[in-house]
């Protein structure tokens, strides 16, 4: 028995080694030199030949689901209506000016309740705050809408898909984050005791980028790195549009930033602290009227120095859903959601939740694109400027442009933007010459 036992050990002994073995040499080693050993590219393109897969075989499983139908509804003699609202997108000055002539109408007020209609059917910002919808099934379980049912081919690998995901990659994943985040809070306290200077900017460099790129290695992340001519100076300020975290866990493995953000809690929060002991970040809170002040006098100060890092922002102010900008607050990113869902909705998922979510996805694919530096015209004010430099990053990443300001996704709308609705109304009437007339059509 104590032979069976000592053989037992041994064996456990062994292959403990050997995954230890290969941790070092496929993963920590890779991570540490920044190299990439091809690993990640073979696995994404066997994921998009199989999501190919999947895409003809739900395309011809619906093929056959529309031929039944339509067999039914021809044998039945009933067919449903459509259901679509069609918006016009008709100018205000337009339809309401070209009603009625040089009077006010009260035909008016069918259009502003037909555009308070169609807006709470499906307004152009609260749907950027969800996941976006995906073209077709990534085999997912949360997007699955039953097409699993549309073969048993299709059945099969999505099951098989399931317990490979779960199985496989989430275990390896979670012990892969627990090693980055211990090896992140460690390194960053042993730097921290280091006097300032150029060793302790160099060691805090090199250890934030290794725990950033061993963070994206947890994902199965596939970042492309584009223009890296133009990467962000020291004592320059980066902007980027914001879909989730991750967002700085892509960024911090290819180049070295302070960051503005709000402070967080829990996981976040343990993370924040450590790098805050080793670099300078600039942190508050979003309710704190007097951190708002604070934080543009401390921007200000660290841009003033060269020698500092550049300053990473995320205008936005909230995480949208990778398919628009939305309004910057006086980089570009373009992740691929084939492979699973990187935008944080936090009105409705906790981190953990969130955390769970991805690790439990396919990959994380993504796209970053570093444009060329822009510089703030002699004429030309702070809003227009940044209006700018939204539509860059937008036309970089293929994304629409939405005036609307994201802080709309925890607040309601500010009196302003009713007030110009109002204002816009009666500068057409006024130019219509109803004003003073006592004209009412």
């Amino acid at each position: 028995m104590e032979e069976n036992r000592k053989g037992h050990g041994l064996a456990e002994g062994k292959i403990l080694s050997i995954w230890m073995i290969l941790f070092v040499a496929l993963v920590l080693l890779p991570s540490m030199f920044r190299v990439s050993l091809g690993i990640s590219h073979f696995y994404v393109k066997i994921v998009i030949k199989m999501l190919e897969w999947a895409t003809l075989q739900i395309e011809e499983g619906v093929k056959k689901q529309k031929a039944l139908a339509l067999e039914n509804l021809i044998s039945t003699g009933s067919f449903p209506r459509a259901g679509i609202i069609q918006r016009d997108e008709t100018p205000m000055e337009e339809q309401v000016a070209g009603r009625c002539r040089g009077c006010f109408s009260l035909a008016d007020v069918m259009y502003f309740s037909k555009k308070g209609c169609e807006a709470v059917a499906e307004d152009e910002v609260t749907q950027r705050f969800s996941s976006e919808e995906l073209l077709s099934w990534n085999l997912l379980s949360r997007t699955n809408a039953n097409l699993h049912h549309t073969s048993w081919k299709l059945a099969a690998v999505w099951v098989t898909g399931i317990l490979f995901r779960y199985c496989l990659l989430l275990p390896f994943r979670i012990c892969l984050s627990v090693f980055s985040i211990l090896l992140l809070v460690l390194a960053t306290t042993v730097v921290g005791q280091f006097p300032n200077g150029r060793v302790k900017g160099w060691l805090s460099n090199q250890v934030q980028m290794v725990c950033a790129t061993l963070g994206t290695r947890c994902l199965s992340g596939l970042v492309h790195f584009h223009n890296r001519e133009n990467k962000p100076q020291k004592g320059g300020i980066c902007v980027a549009n914001h879909t989730s975290p991750l967002d700085v866990l892509v960024l911090a493995s290819d180049g070295c930033y302070s960051l503005v953000g709000q402070v967080h809690g829990g996981l976040m929060g343990l993370i924040q602290k450590s790098c805050m002991q080793t670099s300078q970040h600039v942190l508050f809170e979003r309710s704190e009227m007097k951190d708002r002040h604070l934080v543009r006098k401390r921007i200000r100060e660290h841009i003033a120095d060269k020698a500092k890092l550049p300053i990473l922002i995320f205008p936005e102010g909230t995480c949208i859903n990778n398919t628009s900008v939305m309004m910057f607050k006086k980089g570009s990113f373009e992740y691929d959601p084939r492979f699973g869902d990187a935008f944080w909705n936090s009105t409705k998922h906790s981190i953990m939740t969130y955390a769970f979510n991805v690790l439990t996805s396919w990959a994380i694919v993504c796209n970053v694109w570093y444009l060329p530096p822009m510089v703030k015209e002699e004429e030309e004010d702070a809003v227009h400027f940044a209006d700018r430099v939204k539509a860059v990053i937008a036309a970089r990443a293929g994304m629409s442009v939405l005036p609307w300001d994201g802080g709309l996704k925890r607040k309601k709308i500010k009196e302003s933007f009713k007030e110009e609705q109002q204002k816009k109304y009666c500068q057409i009437v006024i130019e219509n010459g109803s004003v003073g007339n006592g004209n009412v059509c």
